[in-house]
Parts: structure tokens; sequence; C-alpha cells
């Protein structure tokens, strides 16, 4: 891993956090939907990320930014994990949806979220939830915002009952 790349440390500010956290969100979003595209290993695609810095993300965004660690983690527990999740979102799709007939970006996004209510239990799930959707937005402008907070509230519902 390139060293310059730094993880997040204790010390940072919430709002720090925050920010590191969902420009991590938004390259995993960017990651997942290259190795789909691809079909590149999840490993090349996370270090083609770290090698430029996550300079794909944001004209303002710095690798500094970025918590790499939970980028990595994100990336690979979800390519990891995707028959798992594929099988909560078939189940959280209403009958006229099916998952391989969703765009890529909207796969990954709905993956992504699905991997981290499922994995990252630190993170509240009403977070993530509004972090997707957000992400939804930057790309969509039409009823996806809406299907990913519907297919992950749902998700949420299954897997953190006592947050919801």
């Amino acid at each position: 891993m390139n060293t310059s790349i730094q993880c997040l440390n204790h010390k940072r500010s919430d709002s720090n956090k925050t920010l590191a956290r969902r420009l991590s969100r938004l390259a995993a979003t960017q990651a997942l939907y290259e190795i789909e595209i691809s079909q590149a290993s999840p490993h090349e695609v996370v270090q083609a990320f770290f090698s430029f810095d996550f300079s794909s993300i944001s004209d303002y965004a710095t690798s500094s930014q970025v918590d790499a660690l939970f980028f990595k983690n994100l990336v690979i527990n979800t390519v990891h994990d995707t028959p798992n999740l594929d099988s909560m979102l078939i189940a959280a799709l209403e009958p006229d949806f099916t998952l391989h007939r969703l765009e890529v970006l909207l796969r990954s996004i709905l993956r992504l979220g699905s991997c981290e209510l499922l994995s990252f239990s630190e993170v509240p799930a009403k977070v993530i939830i509004t972090e997707y959707v957000e992400i939804s937005r930057d790309f969509f402008l039409a009823r996806e915002p809406a299907l990913v907070n519907a297919v992950l509230d749902q998700i949420a519902r299954l897997l953190r009952k006592s947050e919801i």
C-alpha cells in the first residue's frame, strides 16, 4: 500500500471523520463500479485508488481526507459477500425489479449499503442509509434515491431491528 495514504487517526474531529467516511463511500462506489465493468480483481482496483491518491473521487479531496482502511474493508467485504448481499437485495426489491436489470452504479450503491449494514455495526443504520441516499443523489436525478432509501431501510429492519 502507498505509504502516503494515512488512515484516520483518533484525534481527528467528528466532522473530519464524517467527511473521510463520505469520501471513502464515494470512492468505494466508483471502485465497485470499476470492478464490475472491467472484471478486475478488487485488490487491483483498491491498489489503483491508493496509487492515484484517490484523485478520481473529488477535485477537492486529498488522500489524507479519505479513511483508507474503511475504503479498503468496504470494497473487499462487499465483493466477498456479494452472493449473500444479492440475496438480501433480491428479497428487498419489488417483484417488478430484478437486481441485474438495475444499472451497475445503482447496484453498486445498494451492495455497499447492504454490506455496511451487515458488517459495520459500529456505524448506525440511519447514518448508512442517509449516506447512500446522498451518494445516489450525486449520480441520479430520478427515482433511484427513493429506491435506495426503501431497499436499505428494509434490509436495516431485518439486520438491525433494534436501531430502526
